[in-house]
């Protein structure tokens, strides 16, 4: 074997044993780069500074913003009020509460761009209410977690943000605008599915609102709906980067939570900057360490290798891409999200835009839904485990009640796959081709 050959089976293969020990991801992807750097004799500072430059990229400086925003708002009372809203519109359906489910995740969404985070604040409200009215509790957590999808490609999410540096540099804005209508769509799907169940098993409708109650729930929604306004009308309008606009819409969301809702008091925000602050230290730390697994498999010529490989088996453009929706979906159940945009970015870029012609915001909005759809799928799918430890289920049981859902947002992604004017069509009406 060659040197190339041998490096890149040390490379994946260290890196697969590890995940299959349960190493946590970020570890395993810096262990295997070093492991491989020893073994190519490369100077381990040249790995650091490759590292260093992952995260030192002025495009990420709007992540944790996002966060603290996400986190700011979740904290103080806005998912609350998305559940408010989401049953003024959606609860009078039959399983009304699942339908506001679905809908506040929608809402929610949007504001904090994460789908644990959706999860997290979404579902500790809603599933217990859900099992008090007398839904199923496999139910109740199957409605929640699957619909925290949502929240990856509906704007805005900073998993974009990753994947434009990844993609080298493709318009935030554009991405922004494209994931709208998949957004929209899968929930959409997902509400028509919660409805069919709800009807077979008989959930019940929820109490309508008088127009005095409509309005102050519509007033008190718009305020915490506006932060993600705030963001995608910056970016997009061009007022804003995709930086200042996360930045502006923290001090937004500061000023609302503790100083008009004030459902919680101002000295909480040192919890808020804490939490923050963990779960950006995650995400640093892991596109640090995905950069330098990527430069390996860029050294090494791992594209171009898969490239090829992928060419070989076949040159018909829709198995091409139903082999590279089966390849991310079955990476997405065992890695996270953050990593797998940055390993996988680099690898399929050039199968998809170069090859095939796919428009880079098209082939941006196809990678959020599939490694979307890996966060609600076991084994490794932090959604679900995050949603089965607030339902108190198990695993299987959760996993089985979830197989509808799984099956229309399969649907979706196919959609998304092949018709790409699905995508493209919002950025190119207002930002153009």
């Amino acid at each position: 074997m060659s040197t190339d050959a041998i490096a890149t089976l040390i490379l994946t293969g260290s890196f697969g044993v590890l995940l299959v020990l349960r190493v946590p991801i970020t570890f395993a992807l810096a262990f295997s780069a070093i492991a491989t750097v020893f073994y190519l004799d490369i100077p381990m500072m040249t790995m650091v500074q490759r590292m260093l430059n992952g995260v030192r990229s002025f495009s990420l400086l709007a992540i944790p913003f996002f966060i603290l925003a996400g986190q700011i708002m979740g904290q103080g009372g806005i998912s609350q009020r998305m559940i408010e809203f989401s049953n003024l519109i959606v609860g009078r359906a039959r399983g009304g509460l699942a339908q506001v489910n679905v809908m506040a995740s929608m809402f929610f969404g949007g504001i904090s761009g994460s789908a644990v985070a959706d999860v997290s604040s979404i579902g500790s409200i809603m599933m217990p209410v859900m099992k008090k009215k007398g839904y199923d509790a496999d139910y109740s957590v199957a409605v929640t977690v699957t619909s925290a999808c949502q929240g990856i490609i509906i704007p805005p999410s900073h998993n974009m943000i990753i994947y434009s540096l990844a993609a080298g540099g493709v318009s935030i804005g554009s991405l922004f605008l494209a994931g709208v209508a998949p957004g929209v769509i899968l929930g959409l799907s997902l509400m028509i599915v919660s409805y069919i169940i709800a009807v077979r098993r008989g959930y019940p409708k929820e109490r309508g609102y008088s127009l005095w109650e409509s309005l102050k729930i519509t007033a008190d929604a718009f305020l915490g709906l506006l932060t993600a306004a705030i963001i995608i009308g910056g970016v997009i309008s061009g007022v804003f980067t995709a930086t200042e606009s996360a930045a502006i819409a923290c001090v937004y969301a500061f000023v609302i939570t503790f100083f008009w809702y004030r459902e919680v008091p101002l000295k909480r925000f040192l919890s808020i900057l804490y939490a923050t602050l963990k779960t950006l230290a995650m995400v640093m730390s892991l596109i640090a360490a995905a950069t330098a697994f990527g430069w390996l498999l860029a050294l090494l010529r791992v594209p171009e290798h898969v490239t090829t490989g992928l060419l070989s088996v076949t040159g018909n453009p829709i198995l091409l891409l139903l082999l590279i929706n089966l390849m991310l979906l079955l990476l997405g159940m065992i890695m996270d999200m953050a990593p797998l945009i940055l390993i996988t970015t680099p690898v399929l870029y050039p199968i998809t835009v170069e090859e095939l012609g796919m428009h880079p915001v098209h082939f941006g909005i196809l990678l959020m839904l599939n490694l979307g759809i890996g966060l609600c799928t076991p084994p490794v799918g932090s959604a679900l485990f995050v949603g089965a430890a607030i339902g108190r289920t198990s695993i299987e049981n959760t996993t089985r009640a979830m197989l509808p859902f799984y099956a229309v947002m399969l649907v979706v992604l196919m959609l998304v796959t092949f018709v790409s004017g699905l995508t493209l069509w919002i950025p190119e009406l207002i930002m153009g081709r």
